[in-house]
C-alpha cells in the first residue's frame, strides 16, 4: 500500500513520535510512505534523519484553506491508496477535506480526550472512513459527541520498550541535576499547563518534605504556567528539592534512572510519558482519569489516585517510597506489560489491518 501521512504539529512531542514509529514499522513491512509536514518542524528533522520521504507544506492552522488546496493537489499527484491525518492543528479538518477533493479515502488519529460540540465533531470527522482513538477513554468521548461506533477504532499508542535500558549510566545526569547518593528521585514530565496537574504535585511535595527528606523531584516540560509553578514551588519552600528541567529530547535515555514517576494529569488521552516510564522499569503514580486508567494498571504497575487531590497523591508517593519491594515489582510488571501490550509491532499490525479494510471497502 501507499500511505500519505499528514502531521502538522510544530514540535516533536508524543504524537509526532508515534508517526515516526508507525512509518518505520510500515516501511519494514514493504509499504510506501510519504510524510507531509511543515518545513523546519520537529518531525521534519527527525524524518529526514531517518530517510523517510518528506513533502513540506506550510500550515497556519484550521483556517488555512490554501494548505488544503496544496495538499489536495499533492494527493492527486501522488495517488496514494489512503491518507492518514495524525494531528488536529489543520491536519484533521483540512486534511480530510483535501483527501475528499482528491477522491482518496482517509482516516484520522484522535489523541486528546477534550470534548467539543457535537456539531463541530460531526463536521470534523465527516470526511473520514475511520477515526483511530488511542485509548478507550477517547473512544468514549467520540461516541458521546455522536460519532458512530462502527467508525471508531481503538489503537493504543506504542512505546519502544527495547530502547529503554534497564541499567543506564545515571552518574552524568545526577551530576547535572546536583543529586547526591542515597537521595530518592522522582520525575514528572508533561507540558506546564493546568490539566497536567503540576500544582497538586507541588502541594504533595511540600507534605513529603516534612517527612521523607532527602528526595528530589525533577519536572520536565515547558508551558505557559512555568513561571507560576516556579513561584508556587518557591512559596512552598521547595527550592532545595524541586527542579524545573525544561523540555529534554533525551529524557528517554535516562528516565530509568529515577526511583518513581508521577503523572498528576486530570485529563489525559493515554499518557505516553507514563508508558515510557513503565517501559524503563519505573513504577508510576498517576490520576484515575481518562486514558491513564489504561496506561497504568492499578496495583500492578503503579497506583492511581483521585485527580486534583494533593493528599491522595502524597499518600501514594509515600506508599511507594516506603515499600522498595512493591515499587520494584510494579516496575518489572510495567516493563513486561509495555513489551507485551504496547509494542510498536502490535500498533503497526493494527494500523496495517485497518488500512487494508478501508482500501478494500473502497473497491466495492
Amino acid at each position: 500500500m501507499k500511505i500519505l501521512h499528514v502531521e502538522t504539529g510544530r514540535h516533536f512531542l508524543g504524537g509526532p513520535q508515534q508517526v515516526i514509529y508507525l512509518i518505520n514499522a510500515l516501511r519494514e513491512r514493504g509499504h510506501d510512505n510519504i510524510l507531509v509536514c511543515p518545513p523546519d518542524s520537529g518531525i521534519d528533522t527527525i524524518a529526514r534523519e531517518q530517510e523517510i520521504r518528506v513533502q513540506n507544506l506550510f500550515c497556519a492552522g484550521d483556517l488555512d484553506l490554501p494548505f488544503a488546496y496544496r495538499l489536495a493537489q499533492f494527493i492527486r499527484d501522488q495517488q496514494p491508496d489512503l491518507v492518514h491525518c495524525h494531528s488536529r492543528r489543520g491536519a484533521d479538518i483540512l486534511g480530510g477535506l483535501a483527501a475528499g477533493f482528491a477522491n482518496v479515502p482517509a482516516v484520522v488519529s484522535r489523541r486528546v480526550d477534550n470534548t467539543e460540540l457535537r456539531l463541530v465533531a460531526g463536521l470534523r470527522y465527516r470526511p473520514f472512513r475511520k477515526i483511530i482513538a488511542i485509548s478507550e477513554a477517547i473512544a468514549g468521548v467520540l461516541r458521546d459527541r455522536g460519532v458512530e461506533d462502527d467508525r471508531i477504532e481503538v489503537i493504543r499508542s506504542a512505546v519502544d520498550a527495547d530502547a529503554f535500558g534497564r541499567d543506564p549510566d545515571c552518574r552524568p545526569y545526577w551530576r547535572e541535576f546536583g543529586i547526591g547518593e542515597g537521595v530518592f528521585t522522582i520525575a514528572a514530565a508533561g507540558q506546564l499547563i493546568p490539566r497536567k496537574g503540576h500544582r497538586h504535585l507541588l502541594e504533595a511535595a511540600a507534605e513529603l518534605k516534612l517527612t521523607h527528606s532527602p528526595f528530589r523531584l525533577v519536572i520536565f516540560g515547558e508551558g505557559y504556567l512555568g513561571n507560576q509553578l516556579r513561584a508556587q514551588a518557591s512559596s512552598l519552600g521547595l527550592g532545595d528539592v524541586v527542579q524545573f528541567a525544561g523540555y529534554r529530547d533525551d529524557l528517554d535515555d535516562f528516565i530509568g534512572c529515577f526511583d518513581l514517576f508521577v503523572h498528576p494529569s486530570s485529563a489525559e488521552g493515554l499518557g505516553v510519558a507514563a508508558l515510557k516510564a513503565a517501559a524503563a522499569g519505573v513504577a508510576v503514580v498517576g490520576c484515575d482519569a481518562g486514558g491513564m486508567r489504561e496506561s497504568v494498571a492499578h496495583e500492578e504497575t503503579g497506583l492511581l489516585v483521585e485527580p486534583e487531590n494533593a493528599d491522595a497523591l502524597h499518600e501514594a508517593i509515600v506508599t511507594l517510597i516506603d515499600d522498595d519491594q512493591t515499587r520494584a515489582r510494579f516496575g518489572a510488571t510495567g516493563r513486561a506489560r509495555m513489551q507485551n501490550e504496547f509494542s510498536i509491532a502490535t500498533m503497526a499490525d493494527q494500523h496495517e489491518a485497518l488500512y487494508a479494510s478501508v482500501v478494500e471497502a473502497e473497491r466495492f
